[in-house]
């Protein structure tokens, strides 16, 4: 829980009006002794600051009688955990690690480089996109937290690749740049030390560990296969996130208001994501600590081209705020509770 994604957890569950926090845990062999999370995070208020926070441990985690556990843990460590909390009795287990969203076991083990041992849960998982998957999210024990990169690019493709309305595009190229947050708390500290203020592109050339888990939803969305060109960025603010998405194909004919239209019926009654007027585009200042996904239209009519332009808070929608909107469906929760 000493990751940005587990403090962002936290504050969030903090206000919450159904949930309370029992137990919190470090990764296993942490060694850092018990601490009061209001040790921790300060700013945290209410009873949560007098929860004990202390190493991981399978008894420690089934003594505590909890009903929903949230892993906020590096790619592989989640592997194992998983079934430790089912086998304690938890309902439902929220993932934020990729382990469990590679429905592939061979395209998770050959991205992320980690032997996975759990295909029997893995193929039980589902995929927390609220948007795609709210039914099969509601039964499952298993839930796979999507990446922040991923819920950016996804929910400004999916209205075009649902239904076939748009059945000839193949492929996209994905420009996203991410709150330097998005790194973690070591890289953060690292990024500030250098003085910050620095902008430029990270694991490119197809080398994006998120690249399998996009391609692999917009792939069922369309019922076929996907190729994703990604190239993400850090710029220099602590968070937000912003996506430039350019689907294949030509745009010639496209009209901006009639896909917004369609885009606006396709996210109709979705709570968090906020198709803007024709003219508006996304801001990350206009969703930063918020659970909300903003989402704007252009078309370049020059080179005949459609821009998808989406913005989320890498921390909330990106995370934590969708783990909580994932808990608050898995048990029938006023899905806006805590967020």
């Amino acid at each position: 829980m000493l990751g940005y994604a587990g403090e962002e957890l936290l504050r969030i569950l903090s206000g919450h009006g159904r949930a309370d926090v029992v137990y919190a845990a470090d990764k296993a062999g942490a060694g850092a002794g018990d601490r009061k999370v209001g040790d921790i995070y300060p700013a945290l208020e209410g009873g949560i600051k007098d929860v004990v926070c202390g190493d991981y441990s399978p008894e420690g985690l089934k003594k505590s009688g909890c009903d929903c556990v949230f892993l906020a843990l590096p790619h592989g460590v989640s592997v194992n955990i998983v079934p430790q909390a089912l086998d304690a009795g938890v309902k439902t287990v929220i993932d934020l690690s990729a382990d469990y969203r590679i429905n592939d076991i061979k395209t998770y083990e050959q991205w992320y480089q980690v032997k996975h041992g759990h295909k029997e849960l893995l193929s039980k998982a589902v995929y927390g996109l609220p948007e795609l998957y709210r039914e099969k999210i509601g039964r499952a024990q298993v839930i796979a937290n999507p990446g922040c990169y991923p819920t950016s690019i996804i929910l400004a493709c999916a209205p075009l690749f649902k239904g076939g309305a748009h059945a000839d595009i193949s492929g996209v190229i994905a420009d996203s740049k991410s709150g330097y947050s998005g790194g973690g708390r070591k890289f953060a500290g690292e990024y500030e030390k250098k003085g910050g203020g620095n902008t430029y592109a990270y694991k490119t050339g197809g080398t994006h560990r998120h690249i399998p888990e996009v391609e692999q939803e917009l792939g069922r969305l369309a019922g076929h296969g996907v190729k994703v060109t990604f190239t993400p960025h850090v710029m220099p603010q602590v968070r937000g996130m912003f996506s430039a998405v350019y689907p294949d194909g030509d745009w010639k004919d496209a009209d901006p208001e009639e896909l917004l239209r369609e885009y606006g019926e396709y996210y109709s009654g979705e709570p968090f994501v906020r198709v803007l007027e024709p003219g508006k585009l996304p801001a990350t200042g206009s969703v930063v600590k918020s659970n909300y996904c903003d989402i704007g239209i252009s078309v370049d009519k020059r080179t005949d081209k459609l821009i998808v332009f989406s913005s989320i808070d890498n921390l909330t929608k990106g995370a934590s705020g969708q783990a909580v909107q994932n808990m608050n469906i898995a048990f029938g929760i006023d899905e806006k509770e805590g967020l």
